[in-house]
């Protein structure tokens, strides 16, 4: 009976214990499930992570800048049209090196997008010069039908065999000469001073023409050199002069308005080339709408510029800009049977598109 009753009893534990390891089985089962749908989740996340394309922008100018303000427009631009997808982070006063140097770590594909004058891109593109020649653009509105134009399109791509992708320009107004320690109110008052110019033998040409010395120095180490006398004075459009603090130092600013070198975005080719022709076209897009809203912003900034300036105790001058124009005329003359000479003369003869898409004579 003791044996039947044990039986019995094992039996009744046994039928009781199934359920509870089917239910443990059933209990792995769901655990495992959870688990592996976690890791897929983790792995989408993961992978969608890896898709966001980052662009890394740097440029030398200050964030109060218009120039600034606009590229962080482009960015925000561009994750809207990407959808997330792109991104663009923005190293700004030179935190990545001089102007030069970000050109070269274009080159070699270690910097995605930066911010140039056309000044010193006359080195890798001589055509590019045309930027630095004096007088060269009757006013803004002839300078942005040239931009804007074919032939502005092709200075933009002729950066291609030098590994640059030329995007867009942003308006940079015109270049007018301060100093130190003597007001110019016409060219024979250059004569005996040092003026800083960009990396251009054009606009050292140009200094010159007037009758000054023109000695290239790099932006950022601009300040100290006219702080120690290293050079009298520079030349630079109204926003420029007044955020990089060179007021300060210099107290006569004569808006003399010889040149109008544009801003010019580059990127570089090798990333261009890795990109999607989607992704190419969100990058042009938001560039594009970059140029648009930094138009806007320029004339503000500049007559801002001017009023602070005088605040500050400068002496702004407006001179007769016809004896400028006198002066240099002589090296427009020299290029005369030349690829920039006829280049010059096709500029000057570009009628200005209107609002309509017409051209006013």
């Amino acid at each position: 009976m003791d044996k039947t009753f044990r039986q019995s009893r094992q039996a009744l534990l046994m039928r009781m214990i199934k359920p509870l390891r089917s239910a443990k089985s059933q209990l792995v089962k769901q655990c495992s499930r959870l688990l592996m749908l976690a890791s897929c989740l983790l792995l989408l996340s993961c992978a969608e992570q890896q898709e966001v394309v980052t662009l890394r922008m740097a440029h030398t100018l200050d964030q109060e800048h218009v120039v600034h303000k606009a590229m962080v427009k482009m960015a925000e631009r561009l994750a809207v049209y990407s959808n997330g997808s792109m991104e663009i982070r923005i190293y700004s006063g030179g935190q990545l090196g001089t102007e030069r140097e970000l050109v070269e770590l274009l080159q070699i594909g270690s910097l995605a997008l930066t911010k140039v004058s056309a000044a010193p891109l006359e080195g890798f593109v001589p055509m590019m010069k045309i930027f630095s020649l004096p007088y060269v653009f009757r006013d803004s509105a002839h300078l942005w039908t040239v931009l804007d134009s074919e032939i502005g399109q092709q200075l933009l791509a002729a950066m291609s065999p030098v590994r640059l992708k030329g995007l867009g320009y942003y308006d940079a107004g015109s270049r007018s000469f301060y100093t130190t320690q003597k007001a110019i109110h016409r060219p024979a008052d250059l004569k005996g001073l040092k003026f800083r110019v960009p990396n251009s033998q054009t606009a050292v040409e140009m200094v010159q023409a007037l009758g000054g010395a023109a000695t290239p120095v790099d932006w950022g180490e601009l300040y100290t050199a006219l702080q120690q006398g290293v050079v009298d004075g520079a030349e630079n459009n109204p926003p420029s002069f007044y955020l990089s603090r060179h007021y300060e130092l210099s107290k006569y600013y004569v808006l003399d308005e010889h040149s109008s070198v544009p801003d010019v975005i580059l990127m570089s080719q090798h990333i261009w080339d890795q990109l999607t022709p989607e992704q190419q076209g969100w990058v042009q897009q938001a560039m594009d709408d970059s140029i648009v809203y930094q138009k806007t912003l320029w004339q503000e900034a500049s007559d801002d510029a001017l009023a602070k300036v005088k605040a500050h105790g400068v002496q702004v001058i407006y001179p007769d800009k016809t004896l400028f124009v006198e002066a240099v005329k002589p090296l427009h003359d020299q290029l005369k049977g030349t690829e920039i000479g006829d280049l010059l003369q096709k500029i000057k003869e570009m009628p200005l598109v209107n609002a309509e898409g017409g051209s006013d004579e």
